[in-house]
């Protein structure tokens, strides 16, 4: 395998095979841990990359477009779960983005956002794993770019993509999953409440790394963390912020309670 961490990201992230594209996320990181790269400085211009590598379907639209996901019928529960594995093939691609764009930082960062694509690439085989006893694989519905679309908004900055992926999007994630849990157990579908549990507990870790890195920029510029969260929340337009907040999850992911009260101010807001 090349030395250079940056150029594997680069084809990791650009392939659009899905069982090649995993392959090589679990190759990378097991390389970068074994010392098998031990080049991650800047060899090579940052290239922009509008779209990621990934298979021709499921057909994008805008998030208005996309499907009922009602989970008391058996197609509704798999566009639920199509919907997941979408977010997840997503996050891969995003760990992926973090790694190859951002230059100059220290190797714990690589070795964070690696873990990260990894464990994101777990996630979306147990729910295209799942999805197969279901009848259904990715692809058989439609879905939207909002994920990748913040990528290429916070391209420029590390801070704000930090700000903005982990501590907003994914972040989401640790709030709505406790009632998707609960939806699909009402309807029976224990397995698939099972792996939303490991994903969950994954997630707290990838908030957190978010949370880590957030800090580590605000520290290195001499910026207000809770403040310039604020502002970068506004002037990128983030997504509204939706209640009740997952308090337990968001402070096991590193928010502090200052924060958790300024999202709260937050709910329903811009």
């Amino acid at each position: 395998m090349s030395d250079d961490l940056f150029s594997i990201a680069l084809v990791c992230l650009q392939d659009a095979n899905i069982e090649r594209k995993l392959a090589r996320v679990a190759a990378l990181r097991r390389a970068w841990q074994q010392g098998e790269i031990d080049r991650f400085d800047e060899l090579s211009p940052v290239i922009p990359i509008p779209v990621p590598g990934r298979p021709a379907k499921p057909e994008m639209v805008s998030a208005l477009q996309v499907g009922k996901r009602q989970p008391s019928t058996p197609e509704g529960r798999a566009a639920l779960l199509h919907s997941l594995a979408h977010i997840e093939f997503n996050a891969i691609n995003l760990a992926l983005d973090a790694v190859y764009r951002f230059r100059g930082l220290p190797k714990d960062f690589y070795t964070d956002w690696l873990q990260v694509a990894a464990e994101e690439a777990h996630h979306f085989t147990l729910l295209r794993d799942h999805l197969h006893t279901l009848g259904f694989d990715y692809g058989d519905f439609t879905a939207h770019n909002g994920l990748w679309d913040m990528a290429v908004t916070t391209a420029h900055d590390p801070m704000v993509r930090m700000a903005l992926v982990p501590r907003v999007l994914e972040a989401r994630g640790l709030d709505a999953l406790p009632a998707i849990m609960h939806r699909l157990a009402s309807c029976g579908a224990q397995a698939a409440v099972d792996i939303l549990g490991v994903i969950l507990h994954d997630e707290i870790g990838h908030v957190a790394i978010g949370n880590r890195w957030y800090a580590y920029f605000c520290e290195l510029r001499r910026l207000e963390p809770i403040a310039t969260f604020r502002s970068l929340m506004r002037e990128y337009k983030a997504p509204r912020l939706r209640g009740p907040l997952h308090a337990e999850a968001r402070l096991a992911a590193g928010f502090t309670a200052a924060e958790m009260q300024m999202l709260e101010d937050c709910i329903g807001q811009v």
